[in-house]
């Protein structure tokens, strides 16, 4: 997939930004990497909550020229909420950048943002480069920074624990239609391993949860044999419609596990700074 179809919907290559998240993949001398493309764009920000549930790490893309968006503060923000272990900072159109303490000021702002969310912000590492400019020369001095960037996500990134001898379990991130095959459930398998032709239950959301048959595994357009936890998949599932599985509900090894209708959760209000209410709930 080239770097321009990143951002896959017509309207999202229209307006430049991502709307949904999309999923590429590459590799490093050290690591196989799959990259969940997340929406930076403010209106589309609750859709970024889908790809951050899922990330061992991330990179941080801010705007050299504009500095910290509002939205940069929210996607820092879900970060810490869900678990995101470690954060690289990428500052890009830096091109357009002439003077050097403006980048220094905007790389001071990343900072102290990750250090009010409880990240390391003194020591994350932050790379300065132009995405355009790697693209249009890849062998250049903006190419190189591209390697220096996945350098630092090598080194800085921890290498997940995969729970794979427990029960499969993956929640259902999108669900599509394939002619002629069947129905198809994305997402990333949270622990455990599913083979074509194992029985997987799907839960959560109907009264009744329904065991069913796994027909097919693919990855990045790949068929699998079998996916373990980490690897980010779609499960073809026999004799289910479109509208009988759906985002939210969980595909798992049957038995395993229960649905509940009441639960403990931690909520975060967003203060009126962070873009959230201006008036109390009660």
């Amino acid at each position: 997939m080239s770097y321009d179809n990143i951002d896959k919907a017509p309207e999202e290559r229209e307006r430049g930004i991502t709307i949904s998240t999309s999923h590429v993949e590459y590799e490093t001398e050290n690591r196989h990497y799959a990259h969940v493309d997340c929406p930076g764009h403010a209106d589309y920000v609750k859709n970024m909550i889908t790809g951050a549930a899922q990330m061992d790490g991330a990179i941080l893309v801010v705007s050299a020229a504009d500095g910290p968006m509002p939205q940069t503060r929210e996607h820092i923000l879900l970060s810490r909420q869900v678990g995101v272990p470690k954060i690289v900072v990428f500052l890009n159109k830096a091109d357009m950048v002439d003077d050097e303490e403006l980048i220094e000021l905007v790389e001071m702002e990343v900072r102290e943002l990750l250090s009010e969310y409880e990240f390391d912000g003194d020591n994350t590492s932050i790379v300065v480069g132009s995405a355009l400019k790697a693209i249009e020369d890849p062998d250049g001095e903006w190419g190189d920074k591209i390697v220096e960037l996945m350098t630092a996500v090598d080194n800085d990134i921890p290498e997940p624990e995969r729970e794979t001898d427990k029960p499969f379990l993956m929640p259902v991130e999108d669900v599509f239609s394939i002619t002629g095959r069947g129905t198809v459930a994305t997402g990333r398998v949270e622990r455990g391993v599913v083979k074509t032709g194992d029985n997987v239950e799907i839960v959560g959301l109907q009264e009744e949860s329904r065991t069913v048959v796994v027909t097919g595994v693919e990855m990045f357009r790949k068929i699998l044999e079998e996916a373990q936890a980490g690897d980010n998949i779609g499960a073809l599932l026999r004799g289910v419609q479109r509208d009988e599985i759906e985002r939210g509900q969980v595909l798992a090894k049957p038995g395993t596990i229960t649905p509940h209708t009441k639960f403990e959760a931690e909520v975060y209000v967003l203060t009126k700074e962070e873009g959230g209410r201006h008036t109390p709930f009660f």
